[in-house]
This record gives C-alpha cells, sequence and structure tokens, in this order.
C-alpha cells in the first residue's frame, strides 16, 4: 500500500483539498477513485511531467487530472488537481508546490537533530 498525503502550504492550507471540495459529488467519487487506485499501487494513468511531479488523466468529464509527487516509495503527496482546460496553469502550481514542499521540508531540522 502507497500513503497517500496532501500538500500543506506554509500558511497551513489544503490546496488539494480545496479543489476537491469545490467539485460536485459525481466528480469528487472519480477523483476518490482515483486516488485509491494510486494507494493500492494502479498507476496506469500517472505520467511523469518534470522534476519529480506527475500527472494522473481522469477520463470523465472535462477530462479531470489530480497533480502528485512521490516521495520515496511509499508515499505520494497530493500537490492539486484541474482540467484539460487549465492544464499549463495547474502543471506549473504543482511544480511550486512541490518545490515548496522540498525547500520547507528540508529547511527544518529532523527531530534525531535537535
Amino acid at each position: 500500500m502507497i500513503e497517500v498525503r496532501e500538500y500543506v502550504d506554509s500558511r497551513g492550507r489544503l490546496p488539494f483539498r480545496e479543489w476537491f471540495r469545490s467539485l460536485d459529488a459525481a466528480v469528487r467519487l472519480k477523483v476518490n477513485t482515483s486516488i485509491l487506485r494510486i494507494a493500492e499501487g494502479n498507476v496506469s494513468n500517472l505520467k511523469f511531467l518534470r522534476d519529480g511531479v506527475f500527472e494522473y488523466k481522469i477520463n470523465f468529464g472535462p477530462g479531470y487530472r489530480v497533480y502528485l509527487a512521490k516521495q520515496g516509495e511509499m508515499f505520494v503527496i497530493l500537490l492539486g488537481g484541474g482540467t484539460k482546460r487549465r492544464q499549463d496553469v495547474d502543471i506549473e502550481t504543482a511544480l511550486g508546490r512541490w518545490q515548496d514542499y522540498k525547500n520547507r521540508r528540508y529547511s527544518v531540522p529532523r527531530e534525531d537533530e535537535l
């Protein structure tokens, strides 16, 4: 099983969750099913973009996408979501969030380093 986590920005916001909650019930069900598939290791709809960010295509409606990054082999970080229409903007946003996550993760000393 792969653990799925959400990206949390520097202000404590959860952008993926905000996007997810803005969707109607039928779309939320499709997105949730896709996330469950990722957690089970089914990554057939996963496409590597660049700089560690992936896009998971959901063949429903206007072409929904979930943007994520892998942290090691057992963790996935949900960075955001969108549709085919906003794909370029959503990819750039996901890339920025992944870079922010890595910068903040490595700038804070681990507990065992204190």
